[in-house]
């Protein structure tokens, strides 16, 4: 009973440790620019 109850928690702390090493990288790309709509387009061009 105790050698099934050591491997369960190796078990899970693998599982554990897994889980925190297949976080996906931050998304560091920029945020789209502003679109500007056709009535700011239109009066920009005074």
């Amino acid at each position: 009973m105790l050698r099934i109850s050591r491997i369960s928690l190796a078990g899970l702390l693998a599982l554990a440790l897994a889980a925190c090493a297949t976080t996906p990288p931050p998304d560091l790309t920029p945020p789209p620019g502003k679109r500007l709509d056709a009535k700011s387009t239109l009066e920009g061009r005074r």
